[in-house]
């Protein structure tokens, strides 16, 4: 037990305090998100949507989230992650209570679109600004930490939002409300004097140095002109549309085909925080700087793959919880990862365009793999589903293992060569 309190304690040491109250805000933020899990069953349950427009309007919330993303990361670099958050959160969290009265296609589909468009301007905002207050040696574990933070909001949402719907849907959107305007309330009180909103200005020769230092060019540069970014955005949403199957195939195949009740489908998909969050920080904090990148993200791919072919192998609950705990560990292996060669390949001045075009790619998957998986789950069964997406993973998992291997091939290049002599000329 020493020895595990040790681990625990070095894995979480030596990150700022800022990075901790980023981390509480969007475990506030998440817990309250109770609403996206279950909206594929309340569209087709409560409001009589077939499965087909169900993933129509899930698609159309990834489309304002890919609108979200951009607007997002435009802004960060313009007028401040501060400022961008303090919005997303508050606005954001209120338009959740106009869905109390929204019944019609038409009506639920533009609603979902300014939701979404409105809640993902925070995460480029957010991934600014967690890398702004990070340690240039702390970067994939305070985005670790805040992924944990995110994990464990989602262990406990899905689960509460179960029970919830349990007694009605209507009370979801109000949980979810309640839970932003708190998040956006907390964030407001302890950022708004941090100053934190801005880049701190530093003397020239100490930017250069810790530019340097990172394997960062001083050339500001546009991540939509960075073609090997490009490509590694394009493979990441591909990774991120079999992920958020999670989000729209799994809990219509838990209810139509096993007719699990809303608690037992919040409970499989809180299975998925709880693990990400006990396991991950540890996993960055011993593996992260042993494995290569180019190793880690494509094995996490393939273990998400193989967590859908698990589905066919039978018809038993227990396979469920397999499969889960298989996406749960792909996950870990992957976004941590995937984050931190965002934040390298950007410097202070594009951060904010970076991030945006890193969350866009998952955005954008969230536009294609709703509609991608109730369209051929209705057309030709779900275990057909299930092996498309593993045949999927192998040909991201091969895209990410080269593409990300050159990624770390050309910051390494770009890292300086201290010699004996320079290094003792400096110290």
């Amino acid at each position: 037990m020493k020895r595990l309190f040790l681990l625990y304690r070095n894995a979480f040491g030596g990150l700022s305090r800022p990075a901790w109250m980023l981390s509480l805000v969007m475990f506030i933020n998440r817990s309250g998100a109770m609403v996206i899990p279950f909206l594929g069953v309340y569209l087709t349950e409560s409001l009589g949507f077939t499965m087909k427009e169900a993933g129509i309007i899930l698609s159309i919330y990834g489309l304002g989230a890919v609108c979200g993303g951009f607007l997002g990361g435009w802004l960060t670099d313009r007028i401040g992650h501060f400022k961008v958050q303090s919005f997303s959160l508050t606005v954001g969290g209120s338009l959740y209570l106009m869905f109390l009265f929204l019944e019609k296609f038409e009506h639920m589909a533009a609603g979902v679109f300014i939701l979404s468009l409105v809640n993902d301007m925070l995460r480029p905002a957010n991934s600014a600004s967690i890398a702004h207050y990070a340690r240039p040696e702390n970067v994939t574990r305070a985005f670790s930490l805040n992924r944990m933070a995110l994990n464990l909001g989602f262990s406990i949402g899905p689960a509460l939002g179960g029970m919830v719907a349990a007694i009605s849907y209507k009370f979801l959107f109000i949980g979810d409300a309640a839970g932003c305007m708190m998040a956006g309330l907390f964030f407001y009180i302890y950022f708004r004097n941090k100053q934190g909103h801005r880049p701190r200005p530093k003397a020239k020769a100490e930017t250069v140095a810790k530019e340097a230092a990172s394997g960062i060019t001083e050339k500001v540069r546009s991540p939509y002109r960075d073609k090997l970014y490009l490509i590694f955005v394009v493979l990441n949403a591909g990774f991120a549309m079999l992920f958020f199957q999670l989000l729209s195939t799994l809990p219509l195949y838990y209810r139509q085909v096993y007719a699990l009740p809303e608690q037992w489908i919040g409970g499989l998909l809180a299975l998925n925080g709880f693990i990400v969050f006990m396991v991950e920080m540890i996993f960055v904090y011993l593996i992260g700087d042993k494995v290569k990148k180019s190793w880690l993200i494509p094995i996490g791919v393939l273990v998400l793959g193989f967590s859908f072919v698990t589905l066919n192998l039978g018809q038993h609950i227990f396979l469920l919880y397999i499969a889960m705990t298989l996406l749960s560990f792909s996950e870990i292996l992957v976004m941590p990862f995937m984050a931190t060669i965002s934040v390298e390949r950007s410097n202070n001045s594009n951060r904010g365009s970076y991030m945006g075009l890193y969350t866009i790619s998952y955005a954008a998957a969230h536009v294609v793999a709703p509609y991608m998986g109730t369209t051929i789950a209705a057309r030709h069964g779900f275990d057909t589903l299930w092996w498309i997406l593993g045949a999927f993973a192998i040909v991201v998992s091969v895209g990410l293992y080269f593409v990300v291997h050159y990624i770390e091939r050309e910051r390494l290049s770009k890292l300086p060569v201290v010699t004996p002599a320079a290094d003792m000329a400096a110290k």
